[in-house]
């Protein structure tokens, strides 16, 4: 399937003639050949291999629509060569090349009378590529350079550096920080791929990291610092986190957090007794209780308490007499998050979200948002939007003068990695 979703317009033929073109060669040709190709077909406009398929890109370039329909063209030329050279990590580099051609144009029409005075065709065709230059469309095929890039070598949250490079870190951010409108199926299949391998393997080091540090200290415990290190092989910590946030984390994800449970335990509580409730009016009441819990009683007293509360009632107060169900569950969660995190895309406002970080720090924080996610986890892929529209809004701010996203960001990599992942730790359990 080339077309993630059907546009049909006045060139959408000979688009989809181009989009089998590219197809058909990027898995028989290398990346320095389809680099050469994208050259001489979308830079030079000349000079093809195939030459008649560049009268079908001069349809396209020539016809009216192309000044709001060729940057979506050109886009999804440049993601299905992207989603191939994706799954393949020697094929990485590529990607940074296929981006940084579009930014490397000659200034210069000379060589166009050259070639059968095709210099308004690559006039045109230059306009236009600078059109998708300046787009949202090109800077996600930028973010994936960052992506991919894994030789930067980061290990310190406070450096002075872009947040941007740090997305590999990431993977539940992908889907919404990487993803193009209307993507194809091999486009979404190739992320989703690369999504779940940097999760394995996010999950692997922090399982190795743990449980080296783990025998460390039951090492040290009857020999020497010299001894130890002798006997155990050192491994890197995965996070950007301290040995003292990452075993405070750990501790807050995997123990007792309230009453002697955990929150997973705390969830299943409160799905068995709320599924039981009288209505939907009493199942608001019952979740504000679940949900206060879990924030600092004397800034809860102050305002916060009081506005969610106020929230709640408000959301389908219509149906406050109705019996629980699946969709005003998730209506319910789904608004919630819209309240704690982020509202509209348009204007990400996160004022509620700081001001828990600030006033009773991370941890507490995203687990109020897991108690929401983990009695409906339908709304998993709701928080990790609204997780990606805040990274797109500090993406250029530097790691230093947002310690507080770095964190949260890391930390939630490990309570979701718990609580949905396949990672076991419960042998961490006993220094909870």
């Amino acid at each position: 399937m080339i077309d993630g979703k059907l546009d049909y317009h006045d060139c959408y033929p000979e688009e989809q003639l181009i989009y089998q073109h590219l197809l058909n060669l990027v898995g028989k040709e290398s990346p320095n050949q389809i680099l050469d190709r994208i050259r001489a077909l979308f830079i030079e406009a000349a000079n093809y291999p195939e030459p008649e398929i560049l009268p079908i890109l001069d349809k396209i370039i020539l016809s009216k629509t192309a000044n709001d329909n060729f940057k979506f063209f050109l886009n999804k030329c440049c993601h299905l060569l992207v989603s191939h050279w994706l799954i393949n990590p020697l094929l990485h580099s590529a990607i940074t090349d296929l981006a940084s051609l579009f930014k490397n144009i000659p200034s210069n029409f000379t060589y166009a009378i050259k070639i059968n005075m095709r210099s308004r065709e690559i006039s045109r065709l230059r306009e236009l590529v600078k059109l998708f230059v300046n787009s949202e469309q090109y800077l996600i095929l930028q973010r994936f350079t960052h992506l991919v890039n894994n030789t930067v070598a980061v290990t310190n949250r406070k450096d002075e550096q872009p947040l941007i490079i740090l997305i590999r870190r990431y993977p539940y951010l992908y889907q919404h920080y990487l993803m193009t409108a209307n993507p194809t199926t091999e486009q979404k299949e190739a992320l989703k791929h690369f999504q779940l391998k940097v999760q394995k393997k996010f999950e692997i080091d922090l399982l190795q990291y743990v449980t080296y540090k783990v025998r460390r200290i039951n090492l040290l415990k009857n020999t020497s610092t010299t001894e130890a290190n002798r006997i155990l092989r050192p491994v890197n910590n995965p996070t950007l986190l301290t040995d003292s946030e990452l075993y405070t984390t750990l501790k807050h994800f995997l123990g007792k957090v309230e009453h002697g449970n955990t929150y997973h335990e705390l969830a299943q509580q409160f799905i068995n007794y709320g599924g039981k409730t009288k209505n939907f009016g009493s199942f608001k009441e019952d979740l504000y209780k679940y949900l206060i819990s879990s924030v600092d009683e004397s800034y809860g007293k102050k305002q916060f308490n009081q506005k969610l509360y106020k929230y709640l009632q408000n959301i389908s107060s219509q149906a406050n007499e109705q019996k629980v169900n699946d969709v005003l569950l998730m209506k319910t969660c789904c608004d919630l998050l819209n309240f704690l995190v982020i509202n509209h895309k348009s204007s990400p406002q996160h004022f509620i979200f700081l001001d828990l970080i600030n006033n009773q720090g991370a941890l507490p924080t995203i687990g109020l948002l897991l108690k929401i996610v983990l009695i409906c986890h339908k709304v998993k892929p709701l928080l990790e939007k609204k997780l990606a529209i805040l990274f797109n809004h500090y993406e250029n701010s530097t790691t230093n003068s947002i310690g507080w996203l770095v964190e949260t960001l890391e930390q939630l990599n490990i309570a979701f990695s718990i609580n949905f992942g396949e990672i076991d730790l419960s042998f961490f359990k006993r220094f909870c």
